[in-house]
């Protein structure tokens, strides 16, 4: 667990991994958390705008400063948590699609975003650099909202698929818990901990056809992730690892 735990809370604010981040730049501990009701620019992967109407959602990034070993299966974990608080305080059912977005049926339910901060000298015998931080942000989207059309047609909530209101209090508590109880898994060194669990919810997505682009554009089946969080993609040539960029699910 966390020790120190700090948390700020804020009712809007432009962007909780940007506000976390420069507290992190400043020498916030690790654990430290920005929660807020509303984002005005809010984002997801790839440059994308999260959509983050008052009231609609639960926004908060978490300040880490995760051992090397620990950083490929960060956002995996992170993952797991989310899903885990959710059905813990709610009864929801989630699954898991790579690299880190959870779902509820064929509509997202909550995303991811881990951000890097700069970097300082390594202390070990190669004197190699590492992350002096990492934020990890994540919107979960509570209860029915005006979204934009692109984002409504693809987007869900707890309380819209529940038909009833939930507590975002027990939610929160939830996922603070979830998400340390994970992270302490990759630190103390058992990521097959974690690997299992996100597996055990990512079933529904294995076998499905995939797209990506790696110098043009490639097709595959899905097949799991490896051991360093990688998607196994089984194409006509063979498997193939993915370990970054934006997968489209056909």
């Amino acid at each position: 667990m966390f020790s120190h735990q700090q948390f700020l809370w804020y009712s809007t604010v432009p962007s909780t991994n940007d506000l976390a981040g420069a507290l992190a730049e400043r020498g916030a501990r690790e654990g430290c958390a920005v929660i807020a009701e509303a984002q005005s620019a809010g984002r997801g992967r790839h440059g994308r705008v999260w959509s983050s109407p008052p009231g609609a959602g639960l926004y908060i990034s978490t300040i880490l400063r995760p051992p090397t070993h620990a950083l490929s299966l960060l956002t995996i974990a992170a993952g797991v948590a989310v899903a885990d608080a959710i059905q813990r305080a709610t009864g929801l059912d989630c699954q898991l699609k790579w690299p880190n977005d959870v779902y509820a049926g064929e509509r997202k339910l909550a995303g991811l975003l881990a951000e890097a901060g700069s970097m300082e000298e390594g202390d070990d015998a190669d004197d190699s650099p590492r992350l002096r931080y990492v934020v990890l942000g994540i919107g979960i989207n509570v209860m029915p909202a005006a979204h934009p059309a692109d984002v409504a047609a693809r987007a869900t909530s707890i309380e819209g698929e529940l038909g009833r209101g939930i507590d975002r209090g027990l939610l929160l508590t939830e996922l603070l818990v979830s998400l340390s109880a994970r992270y302490e898994e990759l630190r103390g060194g058992h990521p097959q901990d974690v690997l299992s669990a996100w597996r055990a919810r990512s079933a529904s997505t294995l076998g499905r056809a995939v797209e990506w682009d790696a110098g043009g554009p490639r097709r595959g089946v899905a097949d799991g992730i490896g051991d360093d969080g990688a998607l196994l993609i089984r194409t006509e040539e063979g498997l193939e690892r993915v370990i970054s960029g934006e997968i489209r699910w056909t």
